[in-house]
């Protein structure tokens, strides 16, 4: 009976020293702390590799232009997605008929050079809306393309005006 304890005490020292090294780090990706850097976790004898920092998810944020002359009633409204990348750019696309147009969007500063020439094109003032800044062009492969300026009145959600090659004038409104 000695011997059967004996070995049993064996066996569990042998696994708890096996399992000593083992341990459990929690990491949620989704939510990484601002210079935080993954832990390097790596057995005895086993290589160590770093884990890459997570990036973060593109936003789609779905906006509506809406005619504001003649030209732009015969085009119709229409629609336009920005995915933001959260850096304070994004891709823009706005569905043009047979000729979607693709470009791109950023955030400027409150003394960017020209900022405020579509928006008196379109609507003749320079009276313009409080909020964060940004432009946006896009073209299309049939030559046509547009300049847009807009604000950001909460993080996704904003106005701005829109000027295409032909003439046209919309209105811009994105976000929930």
């Amino acid at each position: 009976m000695k011997r059967t304890i004996w070995v049993k005490s064996l066996i569990a020292c042998g696994a708890a020293a096996a399992l000593s090294g083992c341990y459990v780090v929690p990491i949620d990706p989704r939510y990484p702390e601002r210079g935080y850097h993954q832990p390097i976790v790596a057995q005895p004898n086993q290589a160590v590799v770093a884990a890459p920092t997570p990036q973060p998810v593109p936003v789609p944020l779905q906006g509506r232009l809406y005619p504001i002359n003649d030209t732009a009633g015969r085009m119709g409204a229409m629609t336009a997605t920005a995915t933001d990348t959260l850096s304070g750019h994004a891709s823009f696309t706005i569905n043009y008929g047979v000729d979607p147009l693709r470009g791109e969007a950023s955030r400027v500063p409150a003394n960017y050079p020209g900022f405020g020439a579509v928006h008196r094109q379109v609507y003749g003032d320079g009276r313009m809306p409080v909020g964060q800044r940004g432009i946006a062009s896009a073209a299309g492969a049939q030559g046509t393309y547009v300049n847009c300026e807009y604000v950001l009145s909460a993080a996704a959600r904003g106005t701005g005006v829109c000027m295409f090659s032909n003439g046209a004038k919309y209105q811009l409104h994105f976000g929930g």
